[in-house]
C-alpha cells in the first residue's frame, strides 16, 4: 500500500509514542465506505475523547481486499469433486469475494480480525520499508 509521507511520519509519531509495542495501537472506530476502509488509531493506554484525536487511516478497497485473500479469511480447507475426472481433492473453497464476505458473511470477530490484519500489515510495511532504506 502506497502510504504518503504525512501519514508515514503520523504513523512513526505513533510507533514511538507506544514505545514500540504495536500491541498498544488500536483501532478505536472504523467505518466501511464504498472506495475505502477508513480505521482511527488510538494508544491503547492513551484513550481519546474523540475520533478527531485519533490517527485517520484511510484503506482503499482493493488493499482490504488483498489482506482478506492473503489471509484466508475469506476462505476454508475443505474438499470439492473434480468436475470430470470425478475424484476429490482438498483445496480452499472461497466463500464471497473479500469485501462481500466482510460485508455479508463475516461474524463481528472476523471483521475484528480482518481490520487488525490490515493495520498490522500497514505497520510491518512501515517498519520494513524504512529499515530496509536505512541498511542501504
Amino acid at each position: 500500500m502506497k502510504l504518503t509521507q504525512k501519514l508515514k511520519d503520523e504513523l512513526w509519531w505513533m510507533i514511538i509514542s507506544v514505545d514500540y509495542d504495536y500491541g498498544r495501537i488500536s483501532i478505536a472506530d472504523h467505518d466501511l465506505g464504498d472506495e475505502s476502509l477508513t480505521l482511527w488509531l488510538e494508544d491503547k493506554h492513551d484513550f481519546k475523547n474523540s475520533l478527531d484525536e485519533c490517527l485517520l487511516l484511510e484503506v482503499p478497497l482493493r488493499n482490504f481486499a488483498k489482506i482478506i485473500k492473503a489471509e484466508n479469511l475469506n476462505s476454508y480447507e475443505g474438499s470439492k469433486m473434480h468436475p470430470t475426472r470425478q475424484y476429490v481433492y482438498k483445496t480452499r473453497i472461497e466463500v464471497n469475494s473479500p469485501i462481500k464476505w466482510y460485508r455479508e458473511d463475516a461474524t463481528p470477530v472476523e471483521q475484528t480480525w480482518a481490520r487488525e490484519a490490515i493495520l498490522k500489515s500497514i505497520l510491518t510495511q512501515l517498519v520494513e520499508t524504512e529499515t530496509a532504506r536505512d541498511n542501504l
